[in-house]
């Protein structure tokens, strides 16, 4: 990693975990309480289509025929069950994570910035005992707006200068723009990211290093 920068932000999903089957389980359990809900139950081709988005976002694509206030009401339940959920069971680390994660926080100060509700990063943290690693999080949940100027918080708030973004969207390509920073493409994530928007390309996460 080029000594220039000051900091590096990660995205969560996509980037350092896959949460897709948790996900769909703990919120297929909430579905069972509602009835009154009509749809078959939630599959993970579903939920890596939604990957990126805000969970009001994701509500108007999961629940189309729900009324705004019943889409809101819904994915706040979700989410909140989720958050525990997560934080008891986990996801599945990429492959090497926490030896790269080790080896880069002796040089770098790390962080996570997501378009997730909050306690969804403090979920992945308990659950894979990560707390060691990172400096500061910041998501929509707290900020309510674009990723890119969830970047700008944070960095101002840690006093960085210039980090580098690593993800696996074009929206997370996009946000690393918003922010004025450069962008590693996590290309074994969810997403596809122009050439022209990323400064590198990995194809598992020990390449970082």
């Amino acid at each position: 990693m080029d000594a220039k920068y000051d900091g590096i932000l990660f995205d969560l999903d996509g980037t350092l975990w896959d949460a897709t089957k948790p996900i769909k389980q703990s919120w297929n359990e909430v579905l069972l309480r509602h009835s009154e809900i009509k749809r078959p139950p939630i599959t993970e081709d579903e939920l890596g289509e939604c990957m990126g988005l805000t969970m009001y976002k994701i509500a108007e694509k999961l629940f189309p025929n729900e009324s705004e206030y019943v889409q809101k009401m819904l994915m706040d339940e979700l989410c909140h069950y989720e958050n525990e959920y997560l934080s008891r069971h986990g996801g599945i680390l990429y492959d090497g994570l926490e030896e790269v994660l080790k080896k880069l926080h002796e040089n770098f100060k790390l962080y996570i910035v997501s378009n997730c509700q909050d306690g969804y990063i403090q979920a992945f943290i308990k659950a894979h005992h990560m707390e060691n690693y990172f400096d500061d999080t910041e998501c929509w949940g707290r900020t309510r707006t674009s990723k890119g100027i969830s970047n700008k918080i944070l960095m101002e708030r840690n006093g960085l200068k210039c980090p580098v973004y690593v993800g696996d969207t074009q929206s997370d390509a996009q946000s690393a723009k918003e922010a004025g920073i450069d962008f590693i493409y996590a290309a074994y994530g969810f997403g596809k990211v122009n050439d022209k928007d990323y400064i590198k390309k990995i194809n598992k996460v020990k390449e970082l290093l």
